[in-house]
């Protein structure tokens, strides 16, 4: 029997319905591990370490699709919940619309000044031909990169996760197959590894579009509308914090690779790429989830069920305690097995990647909780609390951490950093959520 986000939600219900996200979000995190994987053991260190470069350049990009993506999302979830279908429907429309004109923009911009954006990385001249070669097609392709994030959200609003699912699923697959071709057997090192996931990222925009023009009976699909500018600034603020976590994230990477080019080298690069592969893939548990359930915070809000808002807030509180106990001891223990799967053809490599993953993890005993709180507020419509929360926790508590830790503690500071900033942020995100509980009458 299809979930649908209105819903009273039991724990099994809960787990069936956020079931497809998550495994979604875990597929769309192997791209661009799978892109390490087979560049670092096929390619070479120097083209893994320009890969890792500039890699954040691209997700910094990337956060205006997850801003209007999770905050249109919210936007047209509460709609719904007021019962106004149609407007919910141009609301899609209108946003997707402006999606396309926003990349074609950016892409444009950024292609062009790709050499400086390169020398801003931190790239050596040696390295800045690999960041090109790996760079410019992703940019080239950053349409597809929003279409295909946002879709994911709107996917679940009409109930169709498993659709989302497959989706994924499918492009995760042809992303391996793609990659192993690209950079195994014809050797096009860095260039073949961002071809095959541009591509996939288009394949991920092409079927849901399709789906949302075809089927006019959803609750949300393709329609005629007219630009309502202050409805669209509305969607970007509710995702406000989707985009600062993520623009703050990848800046935070960036001023991890200059720190560890000064003390550690390429090396230290190498080995910071592994640890956010990995974050990438634990991380996608959370933000599947919250992804996931964001849409149903949204409809009973609009729909004015506080005991339905009580009812979710506290199951999820409960599950993310639970997974993030199996994520921290799944890295910890499996630390050395993670580490070979990139660098195994070091040993010096293998020693730093071990003991790095056994200090970042347990900052994940955190994270899906602050991922969770910040996703919450998305959903409320309450763009400033959400986008404070993702501010502190991926810039403002990281930027302090990564400046005071390694005076401390040397490399190993750099490696828990992220562990003293998550639980600062955790701090402040159990503040906010008792804190609004009158507000919103889910405590």
């Amino acid at each position: 029997m299809e979930l649908k986000i209105s819903d009273h939600f039991t724990y099994s219900k809960l787990l069936r319905f956020t079931f497809p996200s998550v495994v979604m979000m875990v597929f769309m995190s192997l791209y661009t591990i799978v892109d390490g994987f087979f560049v670092s053991n096929l390619a070479g260190k120097d083209a893994f370490t320009s890969l890792n470069l500039i890699w954040p350049a691209v997700g910094l990009l990337g956060a205006f699709g997850f801003m209007f993506g999770t905050g249109g999302t919210a936007l047209v979830s509460k709609t719904l919940g007021e019962q106004k279908k149609e407007l919910a429907c141009e609301y899609f429309t209108m946003i997707m619309v402006f999606e396309v004109i926003l990349a074609i923009v950016v892409s444009a911009i950024t292609i062009a000044m790709i050499v400086p954006i390169c020398h801003l990385v931190g790239a050596t001249e040696d390295l800045i031909p690999g960041c090109i070669a790996y760079g410019v097609p992703l940019l080239a392709m950053q349409m597809f990169m929003y279409l295909s994030n946002s879709y994911q959200s709107f996917l679940i609003v009409v109930g169709k996760a498993k659709l989302g699912l497959c989706i994924t699923i499918i492009t995760g697959l042809s992303n391996m197959i793609l990659d192993y071709v690209f950079v195994g057997v014809f050797q096009m090192g860095v260039f073949g590894a961002a071809l095959a996931t541009g591509m996939n990222w288009m394949i991920g925009a092409t079927i849901p579009t399709w789906w949302f023009w075809k089927h006019q009976e959803a609750d949300i699909h393709f329609t005629k509308f007219k630009w309502r500018f202050k409805e669209l600034g509305k969607a970007s603020f509710n995702g406000l914090s989707e985009m600062v976590s993520t623009v703050s994230m990848n800046l935070i990477v960036l001023l991890y690779n200059l720190s560890l080019m000064k003390m550690a080298g390429p090396d230290g690069v190498v080995v910071y790429g592994v640890i956010q592969y990995l974050s990438f893939l634990f991380a996608s548990v959370f933000l599947g989830y919250s992804m996931a359930i964001a849409p149903c915070v949204g409809y009973q809000y609009g729909a004015k069920k506080p005991k339905e808002l009580k009812n979710l807030l506290i199951k999820s509180i409960s599950l993310i305690a639970v997974f993030s106990v199996m994520t921290v001891s799944l890295a910890y223990m499996g630390s050395w097995q993670l580490s070979a799967i990139f660098v195994s053809y070091s040993d010096h490599l293998m020693e730093m990647c071990e003991m790095a993953i056994r200090i970042y993890c347990l900052g994940f005993l955190m994270a899906g909780m602050n991922i969770f709180a910040s996703g919450f507020f998305t959903a409320l419509n309450n763009g400033p609390v959400s986008a404070l929360i993702s501010l502190l926790r991926t810039f403002v508590f990281q930027v302090g951490s990564i400046l005071i830790m390694p005076q401390l503690f040397g490399i190993n500071g750099i490696w828990s950093a992220t562990v003293v900033a998550e639980a600062l942020a955790l701090v402040v995100s159990l503040a906010f959520l008792f804190g609004m509980r009158k507000r919103y009458s889910y405590f």
